[in-house]
């Protein structure tokens, strides 16, 4: 199962977390990703894994 939105993409991005003391350990930041029913290009519904800012931005039109 992948962690990557449908539509534009978007996956972890990795990092560091960074204590008090400058010690550094490797984290990863998540996209949030919603499950929603889409409408295809052809009229058929499919479910879809989609960042918010995709749903935000009406690049996705969600199934009814």
């Amino acid at each position: 199962m992948s962690n990557k939105c449908d539509i534009c993409g978007k996956g972890p991005v990795a990092g560091n977390n960074v204590s008090h003391s400058h010690k550094k350990t490797r984290r990863r930041w998540q996209p949030n990703l919603q499950t929603v029913r889409a409408l295809q290009p052809n009229g058929s519904k499919k479910k879809m894994k989609v960042c918010t800012r995709c749903l935000r931005s009406n690049k996705v039109q969600k199934a009814i």
